[in-house]
């Protein structure tokens, strides 16, 4: 994607403190595994000095006001590509759980302030949640990815993760159907009962009605997640010159706010950002 690279941690801890002087409020992680480090189990996920975690503590080192989010979900580490454990060609729902909590305390132990369950197995929430109250981590936070739908607006990100070339079959077992709604308040339900502190509808433009129905009928702190296909459409239009860049990054933005959003993970943040800080 267009401005948009892989960072090796002493750039990270370089790209916290933009942000942090910026006054954007967290920052999101997500790994690039080596192909040679993927197995079926996603084991890089539970190893405490994998890539998000050295990151995670290098930026809480030096970076002081930026809270940071952690992804939960095997897809960067497994050799298959799926967000949770395999037993022969099916996810394993109940299998997985073991390993997200794992995955979930590991990041939590490094300094995440955020745990981010996008994986969208059912009972994680849960499991997480009782993990790190036994753990002593009552503090950390849980957003629920709760309302993730099968979408193909994901696309560069699983590229840029190398997903894409790892993945065998599709998730639609286990995402979203994005012609179904009421699912997602189903969804959304159960990870509040569970113990989420937030809640978050990925991807964002094709699902504002999702968004607003969640908001409504929940009372939440609900979030949006502006995926890459998202950011990717918008800043080829605006390469090509068909549309004005800045002003679509922030009609896109101001979108998810009429819909109900409270806050929204996108790729344009850096940008909005110094647009909102100029008085745009």
């Amino acid at each position: 994607m267009p401005g948009v690279e892989r960072f090796s941690v002493d750039q990270a801890v370089e790209a916290a403190k933009e942000a942090e002087e910026l006054d954007i409020p967290a920052m999101a992680v997500f790994p690039y595994t080596d192909p040679e480090l993927r197995d079926e189990v996603g084991s890089q996920a539970f190893n405490p000095d994998n890539l998000v975690c050295q990151t995670v503590r290098a930026i809480k080192e030096k970076v002081l006001d930026l809270g940071l989010i952690c992804d939960v979900a095997l897809d960067p580490y497994t050799s298959h590509g799926h967000d949770g454990l395999m037993t022969g060609d099916k996810i394993d729902n109940d299998r997985s759980l073991d390993a997200l909590v794992q995955q979930a305390l590991v990041q939590t132990e490094a300094g995440a302030d955020i745990i981010a369950p996008s994986d969208m197995m059912d009972g994680r929430v849960g499991a997480i949640r009782e993990a790190l109250e036994q753990g002593g981590h009552k503090d950390t936070q849980i957003m629920s990815y709760a309302a993730k739908y099968a979408s193909a607006f994901y696309g560069p990100f699983r590229d840029a993760t190398g997903s894409t070339a790892a993945l065998k079959g599709d998730k639609r077992t286990y995402q979203m159907d994005p012609s179904n709604t009421d699912e997602a308040l189903r969804e959304v339900e159960l990870d509040i009962a569970e113990g989420a502190d937030m809640v978050m509808v990925k991807p964002g433009l094709p699902y504002l009605d999702v968004v607003q129905r969640v908001k409504e009928t929940f009372a939440m702190p609900t979030f949006v997640y502006q995926v890459s296909g998202e950011y990717a459409m918008l800043m080829a239009a605006a390469q090509n010159g068909w549309l004005d860049g800045e002003k679509v990054i922030m009609e896109s933005l101001v979108a998810f706010k009429r819909a109900g959003a409270d806050g929204v993970l996108t790729y344009f943040a850096p940008q909005a950002a110094r647009l909102l800080n100029q008085g745009h």
